[in-house]
């Protein structure tokens, strides 16, 4: 049976028979071998329903070992037997000083390309005669074998710890349609509605959604105190790094005024790192039903 047109599963299923199978054709060749010893690599391969190389295969190794032996039958390990190469430790060492210590006045800590720049002009190495890595891909090797650099780990996925109901409130943007300039009061060319969502943590219930075509700093803060008028003050409220919502992209020039009014009426503003909507996730989801 091919093994290319089967399933892991099923060469798992079948693997014990076509174990037997082998054997069983390998020693009908020893013993055929020992028979008719003159027959031809195609009369036996005929005889036993083998290829001819197969036989050709066979017949060298059961001619080099004992007949008697069983062992012989079995096929031989597919184990790396030679060594692995493995770099001068000069070499290694001459990498490791070179990344903490820069050579030729360099003003940087050297990556693999400028390693594997330095590394044929270094005197020491060069008196040495030692071979050297040709490729960045080694240096990189290296530097991660001898704790230079370090691996990223990427922090397990953990549930969100429970919220209270109105305790925790995320609020976000989201955009609903277009309006052409025939239809807009002001007669704006066409331009985008959006709708501001206050989303309970507690409980995943959407409190409230103001659509408007003119949300900027003032109206998002104007739409922040209708709400909190209507469902009082939680203890925390997320928000993304809108503009409208935090003012300037760092935010260390100035308090923009939502965290200001927050702090102000004893409100945590929890601001998400960018890239990281799972941060503001039931306002992110509630997004996805409409």
């Amino acid at each position: 049976m091919a093994k290319r047109g089967i399933k892991r599963s099923q060469r798992l299923r079948y693997n014990g028979v076509e174990k037997e199978v082998v054997w069983r054709d390998r020693a009908l060749l020893r013993d055929l071998l020992e028979k008719t010893p003159h027959a031809s690599p195609q009369e036996l391969a005929q005889a036993i329903g083998r290829s001819v190389s197969w036989v050709k295969k066979w017949r060298k190794r059961l001619a080099g070992g004992d007949p008697h032996d069983p062992s012989v039958l079995c096929s031989r390990s597919r184990a790396h037997h030679a060594p692995y190469f493995c770099w001068d430790m000069r070499v290694t060492q001459r990498i490791v000083e070179m990344r903490f210590v820069p050579p030729e006045n360099l003003k940087r800590v050297p990556g693999p390309r400028a390693l594997l720049y330095s590394l044929p002009r270094d005197p020491q190495l060069q008196a040495a005669h030692v071979p050297l890595p040709r490729s960045s891909r080694t240096i990189w090797k290296i530097l991660h074998a001898t704790g230079c650099l370090l691996t990223s780990s990427k922090e397990s996925p953990h549930p969100s710890e429970l919220r209270a109901p109105l305790e925790e409130i995320q609020m976000d943007f989201k955009d609903v349609g277009s309006v052409s300039p025939e239809h807009s009061p002001q007669g704006k060319r066409q331009h985008v509605i959006e709708v501001c969502n206050f989303i309970d943590a507690g409980t995943s219930i959407a409190l409230l959604a103001q659509a408007r075509e003119d949300f900027h700093e003032q109206t998002a803060l104007e739409t922040v105190i209708t709400f909190l008028r209507q469902y009082g003050r939680p203890r925390q409220m997320t928000f993304d790094r809108d503009p409208r919502w935090v003012g300037s992209v760092s935010g260390r020039d100035f308090p923009s005024p939502l965290r200001r009014l927050l702090l102000c009426l004893g409100i945590t503003p929890h601001i998400c790192p960018p890239h990281r909507p799972d941060k503001n996730a039931y306002v992110e989801r509630y997004h996805r039903t409409y």
